[in-house]
């Protein structure tokens, strides 16, 4: 039997319309509960018919997973996928302990939901169709969902997927190696273009002669060697995105024609003779600060307000570290399975190494240590010198101002507030840090407060 019915277990009425008119559309009749006595009572009625349960892992007034136990002692195989905003190792390891069949980190778009669907529900044989040609996208190709449990970082996502269906301009600003693109090609996904091409043209890699052909394409005879027609990719994109990526690279000429297409939506083939109508959204990414470089004159001050309309800036990974043991534990799934060491995990000293780094290269650099890591471990677990990191990216090691006569216990306590600071008052990321409990570092916070040697702000 081809069961189609579905539970969606969540407070939040917001999230749960969504999650209902999505489930609806590809077919699925849905029911909701907004807490534990209306989920369990509905699990009761309809054990049969359910295909899986989708629950947020809190619901309101009972315990985290009360559902999802709940639901598995009333049928131990009925599916159960639960959704979270805590992207921690530990939660995900509990989550699986009681029994669910997969776990998503909010927020996550429809495309991160269906491939769940369809491994809870049976694979590609039983596959749900959100009426979208997978392979129109070449994000769907190659990349996952933008990975986030920063709540920086969540903004900035929430952001992006308000503004998707948009036509307006987008501007995504970061250091190198933050994912911009990833997040350009995630708006693409849940934009009403998701269906159509996405282009990316790197503006930096390219000569100043050839990025004019390479962008709006050229005649035959144009210039010499120019033996055929060649389509540019602001063609190639017609009625998708087209991506700039690093736009403060354009040269001055091609920023005037550039924002003629941008006002005119038109562009001109090099040596022709008419202009071509074009339906593009365009998303531009920079990892320089474009208004300093309007104040130097490097940059068109117009252009920049036309692509600026709706700025988006992805904070370094030092500044949401948050996110690092979330991406540490898809770097680890995506490499360990292609290289055949799947079930790889960190000790929780190489954990911390991590976490407190400074991360230069960002996302980047922290999966180029992850792979190097496990090509080169030869356990189960991968240690600190598995990763092999130079000194430059370390933190700043704790320091104190010790004093002759000063007792270990002010040593002690200077280098717990040291660490603190260096952490951003992250209490979890500390204790890792420090080789302790967290249970020890509340316990010696509260003996500092108690005694008048600690208040919050003195660690932040």
């Amino acid at each position: 039997m081809n069961k189609r019915r579905v539970l969606i277990a969540e407070a939040d009425a917001q999230s749960a319309s969504f999650l209902r008119l999505a489930l609806e559309r590809v077919g699925y009749q849905v029911r909701t509960a907004s807490d534990l006595q209306q989920g369990a009572i509905i699990i009761n009625q309809d054990v049969q018919q359910l295909a899986f349960v989708l629950a947020n892992s809190r619901l309101p007034n009972s315990p985290e997973f009360a559902l999802l136990r709940k639901a598995k002692e009333i049928n131990s195989g009925l599916p159960v996928i639960l959704m979270t905003e805590s992207s921690s190792i530990e939660h995900a390891v509990a989550s699986m302990r009681y029994g669910a069949s997969d776990y998503l980190v909010k927020p996550f778009g429809w495309d991160k939901l269906e491939r769940v669907i369809e491994r809870v529900t049976g694979g590609a044989k039983e596959r749900v169709s959100s009426g979208r040609d997978s392979s129109a996208s070449e994000f769907s190709k190659s990349d996952d969902d933008f990975i986030c449990a920063d709540q920086t970082t969540r903004r900035v996502l929430t952001l992006a997927a308000n503004i998707a269906r948009s036509q307006a301009t987008v501007l995504i600003c970061g250091e190198s190696g933050t994912g911009k693109e990833m997040l350009a090609r995630y708006i693409h996904r849940h934009s009403d273009r998701a269906q159509q091409k996405f282009i990316g043209v790197n503006c930096a890699a390219l000569p100043d002669g050839l990025l004019e052909s390479e962008l709006f394409g050229h005649e035959r005879g144009a210039f010499t060697g120019a033996t055929t027609r060649k389509i540019g990719k602001f063609e190639l994109a017609h009625r998708g995105t087209i991506l700039l990526d690093e736009i403060s690279e354009l040269p001055a000429h091609l920023q005037a024609k550039l924002l003629r297409v941008i006002q005119e939506r038109e562009i001109d083939r090099v040596g022709g003779q008419l202009p071509i109508p074009i339906d593009v959204r365009i998303i531009a990414t920079t990892n320089r600060d474009l208004p300093q470089m309007v104040a130097e004159g490097l940059f068109r001050e117009d252009l920049f307000y036309r692509l600026n309309v709706i700025p988006l800036l992805i904070p370094p990974l030092r500044e949401r570290r948050a996110d690092i043991e979330t991406l540490i534990t898809y770097f680890l799934g995506k490499h360990g399975s292609a290289n055949g060491r799947a079930g790889l995990t960190l000790s929780p000293s190489a954990l911390a190494d991590l976490v407190s780094r400074r991360w230069k290269g960002n996302v980047r650099e922290l999966e180029n240590v992850i792979e190097r890591a496990v090509l080169l471990s030869s356990d189960d677990m991968i240690e600190t010198p598995h990763l092999h990191l130079d000194d430059e990216g370390a933190v700043e090691r704790p320091r104190s101002d010790m004093q002759p006569g000063m007792t270990l216990r002010e040593v002690e306590r200077q280098l717990i507030l040291h660490t603190l600071k260096q952490t951003n008052g992250n209490r979890t990321h500390a204790s890792r840090a420090l080789g302790i409990s967290l249970r020890t570092l509340r316990n010696k916070l509260s003996e500092y407060r108690s005694a008048g040697l600690f208040a919050e702000q003195a660690a932040m």
